[in-house]
């Protein structure tokens, strides 16, 4: 009796050792794959330090899920904005599709400009004159008409340099750091200087991250009626603008807690990034740094979309990470091979 015992004590002690034995390498394989896109060295480490040091109960740097917040930038953030912004290339689009119903546009900028091909010449509007391109093309409609034109859009419409759908134009590496925060307890947000209602419905395939977690850039929206039934019909009135100082306003506003976690690219996040980490407690802040002119772009303080400068200046003295692109990143698009 007893060395039948003795044997069926010896077969749960495998049993157990092999169920230890397989979690432990599937907990190996797992490691391997976080962040799988990034290259080992010192910006990954530091991401999932930082990761670590706030989950891990017991440790001074522990913050409760409620407060795991994480802030990201969209364009040239998450996805690219070269050669321009993607929503300036649906601009340019839907003036060509509504021109025949405004013939005066041909004598008037910046649409004639756009007519004719002349992108100097749209740039020369100004700001007034893109303000005037969008209200032109984003209003006018209701938010259910703007929302199937904007999806349309992005299954028809092709980056002139790849040739790839824009919603395709993500960075794998970024989008692999959303899931990574996500499944250590982070809640995920974007915010960004584009339209609220022109990164929705993408937002959700692409990122993982849900319409009501987007923050951006709105126009006026009314109320209205048509043939009885209830619409938001989308004026040609500016509402809020999600840029510059408008980032930490937004998150305020709209989130109601200070993130710890930021992500950026630009001096259009300098004030975001400032805000995030000048809380208390443990915060991270990164910059995606576009250094890679062979699979993406190579740009920073002259360039007129996606500007770095400031922020690229203080970003050592503040503690912020700098991401080489070309250097941090194994790879860029999910299309490449």
């Amino acid at each position: 009796m007893r060395m039948h015992a003795h044997r069926s004590d010896t077969r749960l002690a495998s049993l157990v050792l092999a169920f230890l034995l397989l979690i432990a390498a599937a907990n190996s394989v797992f490691a391997q794959e976080v962040l799988s896109s990034w290259s080992d060295g010192a910006a990954k480490t530091r991401i999932m330090a930082f990761v670590k040091a706030t989950t891990t109960e017991g440790t001074d740097r522990y913050v409760a899920p409620d407060d795991r917040i994480a802030v990201f930038d969209n364009d040239g953030t998450l996805w690219s904005e070269q050669p321009f912004y993607f929503q300036l290339g649906f601009m340019l689009d839907r003036v060509k599709v509504l021109a025949p119903q405004h013939p005066e546009w041909k004598a008037k900028e910046p649409f004639k400009s756009i007519l004719a091909g002349d992108l100097a010449g749209v740039a020369k509007s100004g700001e007034k004159g893109i303000v005037e391109l969008g209200m032109a093309t984003h209003a006018g409609m209701t938010t259910d008409e703007f929302a199937k034109i904007v999806t349309d859009w992005f299954a028809t419409a092709r980056h002139p340099k790849t040739g790839k759908p824009y919603n395709e134009m993500t960075f794998v590496p970024m989008r692999e750091l959303l899931d990574y925060l996500r499944a250590n307890g982070f809640r995920t947000y974007i915010v960004s200087g584009g339209g609220v209602e022109f990164m929705r419905p993408m937002t959700e395939k692409a990122y993982g991250i849900p319409a009501e977690q987007v923050i951006g850039s709105t126009i006026v929206t009314q109320y209205d009626l048509v043939d009885d039934v209830p619409v938001l019909r989308r004026l040609p009135k500016i509402d809020f603008i999600d840029d510059g100082p408008g980032k930490p306003s937004g998150i305020n506003k709209f989130i109601g807690r200070r993130p710890i976690f930021v992500a950026g690219n630009s001096d259009g996040d300098y004030e975001m990034l400032r805000w995030v980490t000048a809380g208390k407690g443990p915060s991270f802040a990164m910059i995606v740094h576009h250094t890679d002119a062979t699979r993406e772009y190579a740009y920073d303080r002259k360039s007129a979309f996606g500007k770095l400068d400031k922020a690229l200046d203080e970003a050592a003295q503040r503690n912020w990470l700098v991401v080489d692109m070309k250097d941090d990143w194994k790879k860029i698009y999910p299309f490449e091979q």
